[in-house]
């Protein structure tokens, strides 16, 4: 029976009220305050268990062997993995705690004092390309610190990686073998620089991080500040857009996938002693890696394995959650993907140890869930998969996932999606958007879920996947079994719609639970659309930053005055004054750019007062250049959504292809 109009301006009324609640409650409410941190969440997460007991108890058909009652099963035990993540989520985030203040006063103290401890700069390569090392490689040479040595960790052992280390100072290490990958890297350097540097803190990064100058003050004072402190974590920060952000044309208008756990998750675990290691961009002691035997192995996520076992000593990782290092995002769908995967398929395997957070002993309660709940977050994607096939097998096959109808989910489903949505935008401060947050689980969900399944079989004893950074991008690219995979959905969703108007078989008149899943289809469709675009890759051209400086343009013996608007490692975009004394643009001429004097250029393109100048600098200011640019890139990337901006460039690229 369908509903009748009375029923439905009911509902819906409530519903607005409900939102027009959440909507006051995130206006007056801080998310600075744990009080109201516990109160908005509470509210969220009642909304969620009044839909969770109406899901349980209203919308399962009876059991047997069957089709239907076996698919109903299989989506209400993923989805209420989903609720379970999402509850455990909600009381994690009810703390958090920002450690700016106690490194100011740790920094302050170190100054004072002059107390600057040693430290070995370990930067981990495998085959990057210079252009992507020598951001990290110079950046920890140009480090605002008395006392540190730098360590090029050169796992596939390149001539030229050595040669260039000699050139500007870096020391080059290297191994017989890649036993133990990143771990074992780490750890060979850990025995050779003991029996030379020694230093007692290490500040491990990535290839393509490059520390900003001030990374080492802002952060030793703090790891020394008190007792069982092992390791000081930082955020990750990234240069460029990742594959969503830049096939979305969105990244001014939608946040890195990144940025919500960073930002908002791992300040929240810190408060609760839980925070874990990333991996790269972090200190730690010397003597609490030799108490535990060096950086373990025994897991591909060597970061989370180095946390837990620091843990189980009584030794903690704290998180200072500021921008002291910027890095090379993954740039294409398949780098994405691929991440993902090891970061799944690592957590499942430290869950997994003997002497691990869930089955060791030593640990307590809260850490050993802390850990189930980042297991959780992966055991959560098969459920996007789900949620995403549900439609078409309802409307082809006959099976619905639940059997509700859609005034049922208006009263139930839906105030616990606007408590979601709202709660999770306020919480995150801005850095949420429900279809672009539900698109980027969508790309990596059918890889993560085959993982998962994969380490049901065998959890251990695979290779570890290097994320491939750097390359040429300049030309478009197509995933073409992937782009096949959400065409399919958005398609089978989109006849899923035209069959229940034209199928044969279809009522007169379109029934409750007909409409409820009609909804439900076009939803998926819109979700697997955006995914789908995701996977016809944009070129890419060179990292250019945007700047707005006083610039100064010479040729021969006249100079004018001009604005620098943009720079890259090889071109500058000039503002040029009316008085532009360049007349030949055959000719080279040179810019003054601040912080590296003159240097030379050559006209590349000319249109009205703007000039596009190709920079050729010299070796000393090319390496000035580098850490200028990609030492202090903050704010290159948005670190907020912005809602408008981000269907802009999603209606854009939908429909104009750029």
């Amino acid at each position: 029976m369908f509903p009748t109009a009375s029923s439905e301006a009911s509902v819906l009324t409530i519903d607005i009220g409900i939102l027009i609640g959440l909507l006051v409650m995130a206006r007056l409410l801080d998310p600075s305050r744990s009080r109201d941190r516990l109160l908005f969440g509470a509210t969220a997460a009642a909304f969620l268990i009044i839909y969770a007991l109406w899901r349980w108890n209203d919308t399962l058909p009876a059991f047997e062997l069957s089709a239907q009652a076996l698919w109903s099963r299989l989506f209400i035990a993923f989805e209420f993995i989903a609720l379970l993540y999402t509850l455990m989520s909600i009381i994690i985030l009810v703390r958090s705690i920002d450690r700016s203040g106690q490194a100011d006063l740790a920094q302050r103290a170190a100054a004072e004092e002059n107390i600057y401890p040693a430290v070995d700069v370990f930067i981990c390569t495998y085959d990057e390309p210079l252009e992507v090392v020598e951001r990290a490689i110079l950046g920890a040479l140009a480090l605002d610190y008395p006392n540190c040595t730098v360590w090029v960790l050169d796992d596939t052992r390149r001539d030229w990686l050595r040669d260039y280390c000699e050139r500007v100072g870096a020391r080059h290490l290297t191994r017989p073998d890649n036993k133990g990958a990143k771990a074992g890297n780490l750890n060979n350097a850990l025995a050779a620089t003991a029996r030379r540097s020694n230093a007692p803190i290490i500040l491990v990064l990535d290839a393509d991080f490059a520390p900003r100058g001030d990374f080492l003050k802002r952060t030793v004072g703090l790891l020394l500040s008190e007792p069982d402190i092992a390791i000081v974590q930082t955020p990750q920060f990234y240069y460029n857009a990742d594959p969503i952000q830049h096939n979305l044309l969105a990244a001014q208008s939608w946040v890195d996938d990144q940025r919500f756990f960073f930002d908002v998750f791992q300040p929240a675990k810190d408060a609760w002693g839980c925070a874990f290691c990333v991996g790269t961009s972090f200190i730690v002691r010397r003597d609490r890696l030799e108490q535990i035997g060096g950086f373990p192995h025994a897991a591909i996520s060597e970061d989370l394995n180095l946390s837990y076992t620091m843990l189980r000593r009584g030794h903690r990782t704290v998180w200072l959650n500021e921008p002291l290092s910027f890095g090379l995002s993954a740039e294409g769908v398949p780098e994405y993907i691929t991440q993902r995967t090891r970061w799944c398929l690592g957590t499942i395997q430290v869950a997994l140890l003997r002497d691990g957070p869930l089955l060791g002993r030593g640990y307590s309660f809260t850490q050993r869930w802390h850990l189930l709940h980042g297991v959780l977050n992966w055991l959560c994607k098969p459920f996007m998969v789900l949620l995403l096939i549900a439609p078409p097998i309802y409307w082809l096959g006959g099976l619905p996932a639940f059997e509700a109808n859609y005034l049922s989910f208006l009263r139930y489903g839906v105030p616990a999606l606007l408590g979601l949505i709202v709660y999770m935008g306020w919480i995150s401060r801005s850095r949420t958007l429900p279809l672009f947050m539900a698109a980027t689980h969508a790309i990596t969900c059918f890889a993560v879920t085959a993982t998962l399944l994969s380490a049901c079989i065998k959890p251990f004893g695979r290779p570890f996947k290097v994320t491939d950074k750097g390359g040429d991008r300049s030309r478009p690219r197509v995933h073409g079994k992937l782009a096949l995979t959400f065409g399919l959905i958005a398609a089978s969703s989109a006849a899923s719609i035209v069959w229940a108007f034209i199928s044969p078989y279809a009522a007169s008149e379109i029934s409750a639970i007909d409409f409820f899943n009609l909804l439900w289809a076009a939803i998926a469709m819109l979700i697997a659309f955006t995914a789908f675009l995701v996977c016809f890759e944009l070129p890419r051209g060179e990292d250019v930053f945007a700047v707005d400086e006083q610039g100064w343009l010479t040729q021969g013996h006249a100079v004018s005055e001009c604005r620098v608007a943009a720079l890259s490692l090889s071109s500058a975009r000039l503002i040029c004054s009316a008085e532009l004394v360049i007349d030949r643009s055959d000719e080279p001429f040179q810019v003054h750019l601040d912080g590296l004097g003159w240097v030379d250029a050559s006209i590349v393109s000319r249109s009205g007062q703007a000039l596009l100048a190709g920079l050729q600098p010299s070796f000393a200011q090319r390496r000035q250049l580098v850490v200028r640019l990609f030492s202090s890139s903050y704010g290159v990337i948005a670190d907020r959504a912005r809602l408008r901006g981000a269907l802009a460039g999603l209606v854009r690229r939908g429909f104009i292809g750029r």
